[in-house]
């Protein structure tokens, strides 16, 4: 899942070498937070006009995860 954030934000920005994928452990609901770091120049490519891009990100790592069973959620640093 990591790699398959890290390749769509990358496609997306400037800075392909700023951007960083951190995973949080699951909390106590079973939900995985997945954390994506741009450049700050970058924010409003990775965020798209109001919040599009930034939801199809989303969008794409809940249905990706669904071959895992696991439950994610996805925030843009």
């Amino acid at each position: 899942m990591q790699e398959l954030l890290a390749i769509i934000a990358k496609g997306l920005v400037d800075e392909p070498d700023a951007v960083k994928v951190d995973r949080d452990e699951p909390n106590e609901e079973g939900i995985t937070v997945y954390h994506i770091h741009v450049a700050e120049d970058d924010m409003g490519r990775i965020i798209g006009k109001q919040g599009r891009i930034a939801k199809a990100i989303r969008t794409i790592a809940r249905s990706a995860s669904i071959r895992t069973e696991e439950k994610v959620m996805v925030e843009i640093d």
